[in-house]
């Protein structure tokens, strides 16, 4: 069982963070937030985008209002238009009723393009009209509705280089690209990892069952070693799997997830059992490993083996 460290986290507008890169990022969003100006949020998967924009909302003067979203590259072009501009009867094969757009909804609020370097060339366009003239046709109507709306919008790709790659407008990126926000990956967040795995244990204590009062020395170490390509969304779901396939008090190296483990994923569904085996028992090695500081004979005591049975199945599992 390691010691439990007690840095000072930073709780804002359901972000936490203790590293000093991500409190400026804070102190950013609060200023920019006084502002009407577009915000363009870069940022991995996971990073927490969509939070950020709903943080500057929330500090903003147009808190009253809606703060609207979508994902614009789940929808289709034609489905796209629908949902931000809204349609009249009639418009298109399934429109039997007038439908209000996000834009129609959001007004005297904000509008939250996720994905935003998805959007088609003939959406892009319609999109710049709105900025530029505050006004808009709904698909099917021959009349203008005006809108007060403030974009945020948020990719995880460089527009730069989707405007140069002929993707995307470029009127269209000096529109929304106003203010640009860098969300730093967790693996570049300063003792956040270690921060965060406490704080989610915290938060799935709270929801019942399992009680876990810490982690293992290797479950620790596999945490801090892992890059995070899912970052702050990963962690937590590493943490959430732990809970469910573990039991006791403790979080140990092999209720970590296959990738923390360093091997390959679960198996898939139809694998032979024998297979699953050898992932089960490659599982029981480690922990004991863990549990006992990597002490050989007494990690082959706590699994019922000889020493040089664990020795064995370690060179086959290919464990250090």
């Amino acid at each position: 069982m390691i010691k439990r460290p007690r840095p000072k986290l930073t709780f804002f507008h359901g972000m936490v963070s203790c590293a000093p890169i991500m409190l400026e990022l804070f102190e950013l969003v609060r200023r920019v937030a006084q502002t009407n100006a577009s915000i363009l949020i870069r940022g991995e998967t996971g990073t927490g985008k969509e939070l950020v924009a709903q943080a500057a909302h929330e500090l903003s003067q147009r808190n009253r209002a809606p703060f609207m979203a979508v994902n614009c590259a789940t929808l289709t072009s034609e489905l796209l238009a629908s949902e931000l501009f809204g349609h009249v009867r009639g418009a298109f094969t399934g429109a039997v009723r007038d439908r209000q757009g996000l834009f129609a909804r959001a007004d005297g609020g904000t509008l939250f393009l996720d994905e935003v370097a998805e959007i088609e060339p003939e959406i892009q366009a319609r999109l710049l009209r709105v900025l530029q003239e505050k006004t808009f046709v709904p698909l099917g109507a021959t009349e203008a509705v005006s809108v007060d709306v403030r974009i945020f919008s948020a990719t995880h790709k460089a527009l730069r280089r989707e405007v140069e790659q002929g993707r995307f407008r470029a009127d269209l990126m000096y529109r929304i690209r106003v203010v640009p926000i860098f969300l730093p990956p967790l693996r570049d967040r300063e003792g956040d990892v270690e921060a965060l795995a406490w704080h989610f244990l915290d938060e799935l204590n709270r929801d019942g069952g399992r009680q876990v009062q810490s982690f293992t020395a290797g479950a620790m170490k596999a945490l801090l070693s892992h890059d995070y390509p899912g970052n702050v969304r990963e962690l937590r779901n590493v943490l959430e799997y732990a809970f469910a396939v573990g039991q006791g008090p403790e979080i140990s190296l092999g209720e970590l997830t296959p990738e923390l483990r360093g091997e390959g994923p679960p198996p898939e569904l139809g694998a032979k059992t024998s297979d699953t085996a050898v992932t089960r028992e490659k599982a029981r090695i480690l922990d004991a490993l863990d549990a006992t500081g990597g002490k050989k004979a007494q990690a082959a005591a706590r699994l019922g083996m000889s020493r040089s049975t664990l020795w064995r199945k370690m060179r086959e599992h290919a464990l250090s």
